[in-house]
């Protein structure tokens, strides 16, 4: 965007002063960052070098507006600015200084290299020191996925490194704000237990998790002089955008640089910190503010319509049980809530106006987004079967949606056990069938149940070729599915001779000479085609911090990972391809994924507004993302009143944060038995509803 096409404030922002800092808040949609990225564009036009520029983002989707302006062929010469996430920034600077610190840090190696695991990594050793103590009685009085129980352990280490606190003190924090059951200390205690064992565990192989970057980054790199003096010179200039969802010590770093940098403009949305559950500090970003000399303010809106806005405000006031006047007549429309018995009526409704609205021109499919709090494999794979059935595109981005969720990642490995019979593992029946059903394109289920029965051998793990098979048999099959069938049975044959010497390796093979052929399912099929890359990328990560377990030691990183995965002990949660992901195509996502991907959509369809889930936050029984923050006394119980409140002003935010990135209208939709067979009458409905109820009792009071 030319610097004429802004707003006088946007111009004021942009080509401001180096000196002093700029804060700019405003509302989501206030041209803020637009500002931001002109700012970018400023600071090169003037000469200053592309590598002295640091863009903070507290998530690597908020970072897409400056990389698609730094993707501009008509830059000035020179060096490119670095758009990093805090955690991006320090893996860079623990990597680069590790030999500094890693005998200072008590790491029982500090003279080999370091290992920086991943989510998933992090999780698989977290779930092989658990998984012998859950025998032992520990979390016996919880139900709840293995997954789920590594993954909360995990999320409090992460929580004491960005909040600055000893991660021996975590069961002491949630203790003393437990109002409930004692049992419930004795889980904290257990939880204790085994996030000491895991740091104990990374500091003898030389792991790092995210928590432990974090805490060797902020307790001992962050103030050393070399890494100081490297910082100061290669980061002159920042621009820090969404500030108010990044973690505390984030704001602790940036507060430091403050006073040292050349220019710094600093980006925060008012009423947002959706990342709260992470971490987030919108209280640390409003210190911040304190620190520049500078602050402007943003207001209105460059997407939402004069109407939504009120829609908003008034929502906004009911859910926060403020008195206001009766909503206008105008407003009736967007408070209608469309009303279906059961989740299939719903689904059929929503898909039939998202068909409407792509076929009459009036909205294309990327502008549509159907957003609900939660986002299960059911209602996904139904409303997007029924999209596909009309023809309309559509894309899901729900992040912590498992590879192993996917078909395509469980016939990969299903293939994968095939061809390395050494494994000792045999695939069975329903899985090679499913398999086949899957890989082969036009191959039916029933066919595929005739192929594993009579071609195959569990006792053998071996496949026998279609054409050995009796003329009869051949024509029930097909001629077509035959050949395909064999054609996969001699690739399998042939490569157990020449196997590849890692599991990415076979499957980048089986991928690009077998199933991405024609005739196959993944020909053409780009989708199937990043997943396959996805499961490729969490081979190599895994096998690259992988350590033998002591008591297997003759086991290969293949076989376990294939042996977690199967088991649910490795989550493969990855972030959404965000940067590919931007086709014209209905957006099909949880609410919360929505905001954070930060694209405003013209029609929003609010799904199962009865539903709790929007309302309250998930199941932890192991964690407490309020008690484990800056702002909560450390003598003080969390009770039901602390609940409400903290969901109530969950719920208002939410609501705002998605009208604010509407620029048409948002359609509501209620069921009155939900997926789990019961009715429910959440918050949100309840506030629609009263909001409509007052309306119809002033129209009658006004006759």
């Amino acid at each position: 965007m030319d610097l004429v096409e802004l707003s006088f404030e946007q111009q004021q922002v942009a080509a401001a002063p180096l000196h002093p800092s700029v804060y700019l808040e405003g509302p989501a949609g206030s041209g803020k960052t637009t500002a931001g990225v002109r700012r970018l564009r400023f600071l090169l036009d003037q000469c200053v070098p592309g590598e002295q520029i640091l863009i903070l983002v507290p998530q690597r989707s908020l970072g897409l507006p400056y990389a698609g302006a730094l993707a501009d062929p008509h830059l000035p010469p020179g060096g490119l600015p670095s758009i990093l996430t805090f955690g991006g920034l320090v893996k860079r600077m623990v990597a680069l200084y590790w030999p500094l610190i890693a005998e200072e840090a008590g790491f029982a190696h500090p003279g080999r290299q370091p290992v920086f695991l991943t989510m998933e990594t992090a999780q698989f050793y977290m779930g092989t020191l658990v998984e012998p103590l859950l025998f032992e009685g520990y979390f016996d009085s919880l139900r709840m996925e293995r997954n789920r129980l590594f993954s909360q352990i995990l999320d409090n280490l992460n929580k004491a490194a960005v909040v600055g606190f000893q991660h021996t003190e975590l069961a002491e924090r949630l203790k003393a704000a437990w109002s409930g059951s004692a049992t419930q200390l004795r889980v904290y205690d257990q939880m204790q237990d085994c996030a000491n064992r895991f740091r104990a565990y990374c500091l003898e192989h030389n792991l790092l998790d995210f928590s432990l970057q974090v805490e060797i980054f902020t307790r001992r790199l962050a103030h050393h002089p070399l890494c100081s003096a490297y910082l100061s010179s290669h980061i002159r200039h920042l621009i820090y955008d969404n500030v108010e969802e990044d973690v505390p010590v984030a704001h602790d770093l940036v507060g430091e640089w403050l006073p040292r940098l050349d220019s710094a403009l600093l980006i925060s949305d008012k009423d947002a910190g959706f990342r709260a559950f992470l971490g987030a500090d919108p209280a640390g970003a409003e210190q911040l503010k304190e620190c520049c000399g500078r602050v402007f303010t943003f207001s209105g809106s460059y997407v939402t319509p004069p109407l939504m806005q009120r829609f908003e405000t008034v929502l906004a006031n009911r859910l926060a049980s403020r008195p206001a006047d009766p909503p206008e007549p105008e407003l009736r429309i967007l408070l209608q809530v469309r009303q279906g018995r059961f989740y299939p009526d719903m689904i059929a409704k929503v898909c039939a106006e998202v068909a409407d609205l792509v076929r009459s021109g009036e909205c294309p499919p990327g502008e549509i987004a159907i957003l609900s709090p939660y986002l299960s494999d059911s209602l996904r794979f139904a409303i997007q079967n029924q999209l596909k059935s009309r023809g309309i595109p559509s894309r899901s981005n729900r992040p912590s949606r498992s590879l192993m969720a996917e078909p395509a990642t469980r016939s990969l490995l299903t293939l994968a056990k095939l061809a390395h019979p050494e494994w000792g593992y045999r695939p069975g029946e329903e899985d090679l069938r499913s398999a086949l059903f899957f890989c082969i394109e036009d191959l039916d289920y029933l066919r595929a149940a005739l192929l594993t029965q009579m071609r195959y051998s569990v006792a053998k793990g071996n496949l026998v070729k279609y054409a050995d098979a009796p003329p009869d048999y051949q024509q029930r099959i097909g001629y077509r599915n035959g050949e395909l069938f064999d054609r996969l049975v001699d690739w399998i044959t042939e490569y157990r001779q020449n196997p590849a010497p890692t599991l990415d390796l076979f499957l980048a093979r089986l991928f690009g000479e077998v199933l991405s052929q024609p005739g196959f399912a993944f020909h053409r099929r780009y989708d199937q085609a990043e997943i396959t890359a996805r499961v490729i990328e969490s081979v190599q990560k895994f096998r690259r911090g992988w350590v033998p377990a002591p008591d297997r030691p003759d086991i290969s990183p293949a076989q376990q990972y294939v042996e977690v995965m199967e088991k649910g002990l490795l989550a493969a949660t990855y972030l959404p391809g965000w940067e590919e992901e931007l086709e014209d195509a209905v957006r099909l996502m949880p609410a919360h994924t929505f905001l954070m991907e930060n694209r405003p959509a013209q029609v929003q369809f609010w799904l199962d507004v009865g539903s709790y889930g929007w309302w309250q936050r998930l199941y932890q029984p192991l964690t407490q993302p309020h008690v484990l923050t800056r702002r909560w006394p450390h003598d003080q119980r969390w009770t039901d009143v602390h609940e409400y409140r903290a969901n109530q002003e969950h719920l208002a935010r939410l609501v705002r944060g998605l009208v604010r990135r509407c620029s048409g209208e948002v359609r509501l939709y209620a069921v009155g038995v939900n997926e789990g067979g019961s009715e429910e009458r959440g918050p949100l409905l309840l506030a629609l509803q009263g909001l409509l109820r007052q309306m119809l009792a002033a129209e009658v009071q006004h006759g």
